[in-house]
């Protein structure tokens, strides 16, 4: 639309010169003008300024006087309708999108927010389209032609995240979980408040660049506070320390597109009936999906490694489930998870 608006624009100020130059060239060349006062006449007559003319005119400079004031008029015309095209059709469109953007939003439930759309709002977007979630994205300046940016799984919103009308409309009431990637830790914390205020159940997950800002944010209300410095720090010690390891865990954390990924998570209540209240050897997972249980979150939060067999699935519990992308996914045919 901006460069439709763009070449009508042009073509009006093309034609307007066109005009300019025609009038000066007649004036000229049929008046016995000189070029100033050609110029000075052809300026005149466009812009209807009601001046006299410099010198008498003869029946074909009235007539040519009359096809420039006319012909003005049109392109003036023109000029002003390709303008308020532009402004009143912008307006709109950008309303009936956000109003049908608002429409699908408010029909959204267990949907991520995530605040703040820089470099650490896009990697978590990508990581969470990835697993097919849901998310509403609230930032101040609305990205053009980001691929991320689909408006079927990821939706976006233009405005200030601190403010409790924003993330109202992002649904927050409904929301599962929050993520807020602001640049300032003020502002994140601010959003840790209203979040935890509007929605008690809600998870919440936040950045921070200090020590002492993180413990304001735990205490706000946040589940989990990251500090990019330190995870920064720690993984590049660790690939000096245990390079091998290193590299190993990552391969098992990377994705492709399509939603591969060689862990999975997976809850009491996301289990069919008849596997809750199982052990892990009865699930027999190993068998049945070429994947192997190595970690069991027991409902008080405890994490056990390499789990043994005899552990029950109890509720508030969750399994964490180790095997190649084409065993996950055969792991969640299973399950019904997908």
């Amino acid at each position: 639309m901006i460069k439709h608006f763009r070449n009508e624009l042009l073509l009006a100020a093309f034609l307007f010169l066109l005009l300019l130059t025609t009038g000066t060239l007649s004036f000229h060349y049929s008046q016995n003008y000189p070029w100033i006062d050609a110029l000075y006449m052809t300026v005149i007559t466009v812009t209807t300024v009601g001046f006299g003319e410099v010198h008498p005119l003869n029946d074909t400079g009235k007539l040519l006087t009359i096809f420039l004031i006319l012909t003005s008029i049109v392109i003036y015309a023109y000029t002003i309708t390709v303008i308020t095209e532009y402004v009143v059709g912008e307006n709109i469109f950008k309303k009936l999108v956000e109003k049908r953007m608002e429409n699908k939003i408010k029909k959204l439930h267990n949907h991520v927010v995530i605040t703040g759309y820089g470099r650490t709002g896009k990697q978590a977007v990508k990581k969470l389209k990835n697993y097919n979630r849901k998310v509403v994205v609230i930032d101040q300046i609305k990205p053009e032609n980001d691929p991320l940016l689909d408006f079927e799984k990821v939706y976006f919103l233009e405005g200030d995240a601190t403010k409790d009308e924003i993330l109202l409309k992002a649904g927050i009431h409904h929301a599962s979980s929050l993520i807020t990637t602001l640049p300032t830790d003020a502002d994140n914390l601010f959003v840790v408040l209203s979040g935890r205020q509007l929605n008690p159940q809600l998870k919440i997950v936040t950045r921070a660049t200090n020590d002492k800002t993180a413990d304001k944010m735990k205490l706000a209300g946040a589940n989990r506070v990251i500090m990019p410095e330190v995870i920064g720090g720690e993984f590049m010690a660790s690939l000096v320390v245990t390079p091998d390891l290193v590299e190993f865990l990552n391969a098992l954390s990377m994705e492709d597109v399509g939603y591969k990924t060689n862990l999975e998570e997976i809850h009491f209540n996301d289990l069919p009936p008849q596997y809750q209240g199982k052990s892990i050897a009865a699930l027999d997972l190993r068998r049945k999906t070429g994947c192997t249980v190595i970690g069991y979150k027991t409902p008080e939060n405890k994490y056990i490694i390499n789990p043994p067999a005899d552990t029950k699935l109890e509720k508030g519990s969750a399994i964490i489930v180790l095997g190649q992308p084409e065993q996950i996914e055969k792991l969640n045919s299973l399950f019904h998870l997908v």
